[in-house]
């Protein structure tokens, strides 16, 4: 039986807000003479695993939390979840970068690392040398790149700056090299973080298509994304984390359905916050409504509205309401926010939130609602995933004899507004 590549086991990560490393220097010291004699220091300074199931203290946090899987060679892999999962975490303790507060992690060769913009580079260097350093690190002689060197050179584009230092690549420029010494340099295993949003829509498809490549020479691919139909795309399966604790892999499609929020349950006319509204900041309910009722199947040919009930504190201070509607195959159909409706650029406002949705809106078909709320110092308070899901009903006259598969794309089929005239010319000029 072939080894896997990765086996990961009971893998942790905690951190102490406000604090770095230790908690003291004796418990540096401590930590640093266990490591040397080759124990695992974790079992010296209390019992991690124990603590793991324990409740969250205001100043500890786990980024991971006893996450488990295998992966075996050859796999490409998605790893979804929403800001602060651990997504970026896990990579980084796979590739050595940050040490685990408990658990294991065995890899089976290699790693080529894309994790963020600036990893892996040294600024001062050329984008030549920093490819040579690279393969170095690696373990591979300057043989072995002079014999990739070309194609890396010409996967990346930026051949005519390839003796400027890194330090004066525009992101994008930084991202193109980045990948293209991971992609063709041999390591048997790669990962890949979101850094490749950087790039422009043309040279994402040319990544995808050269992971696809690489996964065919039994490579393994670790993807991390929150662009969704690019994983459906490139991973057969993925591993779905939700506040550090891991499901999977399992196949795409079924972690993109928990993702979103098409859980069994089924339809979700209203959501209710788990917490007290006296002990949390974010929202309290959310509720769906046509007609002044409350409803999961929601007519195309009637409007409907969005109701965000906030918490009494969040209902008092500035905040900043988002909503995003996905599709089932979790595509953002629709992004929007309370900005919008004010001139200036950016307005904070106070008290609850209620969104009209005209007629035809959105093409028949379920639709998952996740709206998100920010303040202004703290950041993003709220963002539950998946809070509403409905169903968009076909029932209108023009479906009697145009059934809702006639009807293509994520609009509803009344979004313009057709007129029938005997002349049409063209403008004058072109502006």
């Amino acid at each position: 039986m072939t080894e896997p590549a990765i086996t990961v086991r009971g893998l942790s990560k905690r951190y102490h807000l406000g604090a770095i490393n230790r908690h003291t220097l004796g418990d540096e010291i401590s930590y640093l003479y266990h490591r040397l004699r080759g124990h695992n220091a974790a079992d010296h300074m209390g019992t991690v695993h124990a603590d793991v199931t324990r409740p969250n203290s205001a100043s500890t946090f786990w980024a991971l939390k006893d996450v488990s899987f295998e992966i075996d060679a050859g796999e490409i892999i998605g790893i979804m979840g929403g800001n602060g999962a651990g997504k970026s975490t896990l990579l980084k303790i796979l590739s050595r970068i940050t040490e685990p507060t408990a658990g294991e992690a065995f890899i089976n060769g290699r790693i080529g690392s894309l994790l963020e913009v600036g990893t892996g580079f040294h600024p001062d260097l050329t984008g030549r040398e920093n490819i040579y350093m690279n393969g170095t690190i690696l373990g591979m002689k300057r043989a072995e790149i002079n014999l990739r060197f070309d194609e890396i050179v010409e996967f990346s584009e930026i051949g005519k700056f390839l003796d400027t230092p890194v330090k004066r690549y525009s992101s994008g420029m930084y991202v193109r090299l980045a990948f293209a010494v991971a992609a063709h340099l041999e390591s048997e295993i790669l990962l890949i973080d979101e850094v490749l949003a950087v790039g422009d829509a043309k040279f994402q498809q040319k990544c995808i298509g050269k992971m696809r490549d690489v996964a065919k020479t039994g490579r393994t691919i670790l993807y991390v994304s929150h662009n969704l139909p690019s994983l459906r795309a490139l991973c057969p399966r993925s591993i779905l984390l939700t506040k550090g604790q891991a499901t999977g892999p399992i196949l795409t499609d079924e972690a993109l359905h928990h993702y979103i929020g098409f859980e069994k349950e089924g339809l979700r006319a209203q959501w209710i916050s788990p917490h007290p509204p006296d002990q949390r900041q974010g929202f309290a309910a959310a509720f769906l409504r046509q007609d002044g009722r409350l409803a999961t199947v929601l007519s195309i040919t009637r409007p409907f509205e969005i109701g965000l009930i906030l918490t009494p504190r969040a209902a008092d201070d500035p905040s900043l309401v988002t909503l995003q509607i996905l599709n089932e195959e979790g595509i953002i159909i629709h992004h929007t926010s309370d900005l919008y409706e004010d001139e200036r650029a950016f307005f904070w406002r106070t008290g609850h939130r209620l969104l009209s949705v005209p007629a035809h809106a959105l093409a028949p078909g379920r639709y998952s609602i996740t709206p998100r709320l920010f303040h202004p110092q703290q950041g993003l308070l709220d963002n539950p995933m998946g809070a509403l899901i409905c169903d968009i009903a076909a029932d209108g006259p023009v479906f009697a004899k145009y059934p809702p598969a006639i009807w293509k794309g994520v609009t509803g089929p009344g979004l313009f507004g057709w007129q029938c005239v005997k002349e049409l010319t063209l403008p004058e000029t072109v502006s």
